[in-house]
């Protein structure tokens, strides 16, 4: 598949199966998402990769962190919540790890890891994998930030579920025109 058609075909798989990318899929996907722009060559992305029992553990501190914003929450939220970890085999963690530098703002470093989730789904959907770009408030949470190993200034841009496409993802009509102005 060529960069022009990856780009105009894409589309969120919102439901994966497994099997997830495989291992050298996975490298690619990972070093696609380290090709991302980024001001000053600052490298601000960084990858969490979750598959097997790491995602029960994620489904955990899933819930634990609803549970601390949410005390009041049924149990069956919770379960709802640490059910999200088993929707794909393989879900990446994309944050953007933010430094001090006078001449790349913050914003710049996280839309560099928002780059690099652009192009880890473009390098998915290229190999016929299914990909869903996921946030949340567990996203921005300084708990599961913490369980993930990322500082708490540290930005979470999404979490990526991969796998096999279960259907087919839907497509969307965009009028470009609409969404362009010419000075």
């Amino acid at each position: 598949m060529d960069a022009i058609e990856a780009l105009l075909g894409r589309a969120s798989c919102p439901k994966v199966t497994a099997p997830g990318p495989t291992p050298d899929q996975l490298d690619v996907i990972l070093r696609a998402g380290s090709r991302a722009p980024d001001h000053g060559r600052m490298q601000p992305f960084r990858f969490l990769v979750v598959e097997g029992e790491a995602r029960n553990r994620l489904g955990e501190l899933l819930a634990a962190a609803l549970g601390n914003r949410e005390p009041e929450a049924a149990a069956s939220v919770l379960d709802s919540e640490r059910a999200k970890a088993l929707r794909a085999p393989t879900i990446v963690a994309v944050a953007a790890a933010l430094r001090p530098n006078p001449k790349v703002p913050d914003i710049e470093q996280v839309l560099a890891a928002g780059a690099a989730c652009q192009n880890m789904m473009l390098a998915a959907y290229a190999m016929g994998l299914g990909v869903a770009w996921r946030t949340g408030a567990a996203a921005y949470d300084i708990g599961v930030k913490a369980g993930l190993g990322f500082d708490a200034s540290d930005a979470i841009v999404g979490f990526l579920y991969i796998g096999t496409p279960a259907g087919t993802p839907p497509q969307r009509t965009v009028d470009v025109a609409a969404l362009t102005r010419r000075l």
